[in-house]
């Protein structure tokens, strides 16, 4: 008994004398070590603080800079971290590392895959210069404007001050159209007169009338003017001119300025704008006292 417990002494001793003797060997090696770890934490604060304020150059969102700048300090952390591992020669170690990283990314990707395509869209919405807060846009069959971008989802306000939040991933996917990469706007009316009208006249009045209403319209020559159809009641048009327009807002006030001054203008001159009527006609051909009806009327 007494034998076999100096020898567990004995083995225990030389094994941590082992250790004592890997310990002073790789001692160099260690502070190095020790010493890359500490300058990538300190090189990391500085790459985070100086990734924050150039991407925040050209992003808005304060989410999405922040988010950028956290992934660009953990990426250098961990390069700091596989460099000391090396230096300690522990290549075991970092392979398991990297396998365990490996997997444990694949079963967080397979899980949270909606949120993470929905947060790479929106770190890629973010960047393209054509896509800003402040913008007028339609898209997935809703019209508004853009208030915020981050990295879950993309939130336009309508016309009606409804707000709407739809995921980035749709709004990466499907088309968007942007009203405000463009200072002009087309406006498009339509309108019938009365078949008793002078068209060639109601043609130089409407187009005199809007080029007095608006200032972007230097004369009668900008207006588009075109007759479309013989209507049920009126001889219908179609009116078209640009003004100088960001988004559908200020688009649907000229149209309203518009239609105000030609009803105006035509109220000034006698133009009808006539409604849908329907017209009866009684020719007195229908006698209820024929003794044809009257008969039948008996006979029923």
């Amino acid at each position: 008994m007494k034998e076999q417990l100096n020898t567990a002494f004995s083995n225990l001793t030389n094994k941590l004398l082992g250790w004592l003797d890997a310990i002073i060997q790789n001692l160099p090696n260690l502070a190095l070590a020790i010493l890359v770890l500490v300058s990538a934490y300190f090189i990391a604060k500085y790459v985070n603080k100086f990734t924050y304020k150039l991407v925040s150059k050209r992003v808005e969102q304060e989410s999405i800079s922040s988010i950028i700048s956290r992934i660009s300090a953990v990426a250098v952390v961990l390069i700091g971290l596989f460099l000391a591992l090396g230096i300690l020669d522990l290549s075991k170690t970092l392979t398991s590392l990297l396998t365990g990283a490996g997997v444990a990314g694949l079963v967080i990707g397979l899980a949270l895959q909606g949120t993470l395509s929905n947060t790479i869209a929106g770190i890629a919405i973010s960047f393209r210069k054509k896509i800003q807060i402040g913008n007028w846009v339609e898209t997935n069959g809703y019209s508004g404007e853009i208030i915020d971008i981050n990295l879950k989802d993309f939130t336009l306000k309508e016309a009606d001050n409804n707000l709407v939040v739809i995921p980035n991933k749709m709004i990466l996917e499907n088309p968007l159209k942007n009203y405000s990469l463009t200072t002009r706007m087309r406006v498009f009316i339509e309108c019938g007169v009365g078949y008793e009208s002078d068209l060639k006249f109601v043609e130089k009045l409407t187009k005199q009338t809007i080029a007095n209403t608006f200032n972007q319209v230097k004369t009668s020559n900008d207006v588009e003017f075109y007759y479309t159809e013989f209507g049920s009641s009126s001889i219908n048009y179609l009116c078209r001119f640009w003004i100088d327009a960001e988004n559908m807002l200020e688009k649907l006030r000229a149209k309203t300025k518009a239609i105000i001054e030609i009803k105006k203008a035509y109220d000034k001159e006698g133009i009808n704008i006539p409604f849908p009527i329907r017209t009866l006609q009684f020719d007195n051909k229908l006698n209820v006292k024929a003794p044809d009806l009257q008969e039948a009327f008996s006979n029923n």
